[in-house]
């Protein structure tokens, strides 16, 4: 079992403590260690190079968009997963379009932060069903470029894509559509393709801004 190393950045330090000893509790995860703020949150991913970021958004000194933003700007090769209290879709959108690799809230439960985290290890974007919902809800009327007919999506790609943006892995995606993951990886592939976008996240930001669901 691989063991994934965890950067938190929260400036509340019960927070930090309390996030430290949840985690560690899984035999895969290792907290390596912690921020109080933006400025020293890149330090730290430029010191430890952590496999997962969890990143709060408000902090002093640099918040956790822009902290997001300078990370993303230096190539650090690090998964940012947002974990905040902010459950507005704007700060969702924005720090998706980033390159924000999971956005989750802090009242979620713990199975809900680990699968986020697990996910962000693996590459694999994740965003809280309660949230996707709602974007799903913001962009209920049309917006954005749409598709073009000789890039329509296939039936089972537009299922394979409402699923990527309710946040579901390749796997979740195969058991529910009873489809092997193979299949799955294929569909996303031509997803990519046909939406001109290179990974799920921008996918994902695809199917909310042009209504795209199920």
């Amino acid at each position: 079992m691989n063991t994934i190393q965890i950067l938190i950045a929260d400036d509340h330090s019960i927070v930090r403590e309390g996030l430290k000893q949840l985690l560690d509790l899984e035999e895969d995860f290792k907290v390596i260690g912690q921020a109080s703020n933006g400025v020293e949150t890149i330090e730290k991913v430029k010191l430890l190079n952590p496999d997962v970021l969890l990143l709060d958004i408000n902090m002093p000194v640099m918040n956790g968009i822009n902290a997001l933003k300078k990370i993303k700007e230096e190539g650090l090769n690090t998964n940012v997963v947002i974990l905040t209290l902010h459950e507005d879709r704007e700060y969702l959108l924005e720090t998706m379009q980033i390159g924000a690799t999971g956005y989750i809230l802090k009242d979620s439960d713990s199975a809900t932060l680990y699968k986020a985290i697990r996910d962000a290890y693996n590459g694999e974007s994740y965003i809280q069903p309660k949230l996707a919902a709602e974007l799903v809800k913001e962009f209920n009327k049309p917006k954005g470029i749409k598709l073009k007919p000789e890039n329509e999506l296939t039936q089972r790609e537009h299922e394979v894509l409402t699923l990527i943006a309710e946040g579901h892995n390749n796997r979740e995606i195969a058991e529910e559509l009873f489809i092997s993951e193979k299949t799955v990886k294929n569909h996303i592939s031509n997803i990519f393709r046909k939406l001109n976008v290179s990974d799920r996240t921008q996918a994902a930001i695809y199917a909310f801004k042009n209504n795209i669901k199920r």
